[in-house]
């Protein structure tokens, strides 16, 4: 079970080495690194409004802040 796991993460950081790439090639590395940094912190503020959403919180850009 964990060579299934470890084999999955493994395609998916050739994905996101593939998809880096063509954006860099693409539009360079600074909007590379800002479109992956966004990425990271649509990933964050979901968990963090699931969280608010659970405790009957208004869910705002605010609770992202405390993940």
């Amino acid at each position: 079970m964990i060579e299934v796991e470890a084999t999955s993460k493994d395609m998916f950081f050739q994905q996101l080495a593939q998809i880096s790439d063509a954006m860099t090639a693409a539009h360079g590395k600074d909007f590379a690194m800002g479109a992956l940094v966004l990425a990271a912190r649509f990933i964050a503020e979901g968990e963090a409004r699931a969280r608010a959403a659970e405790a009957g919180e208004s869910p705002s850009i605010a609770s992202a802040d405390t993940v």
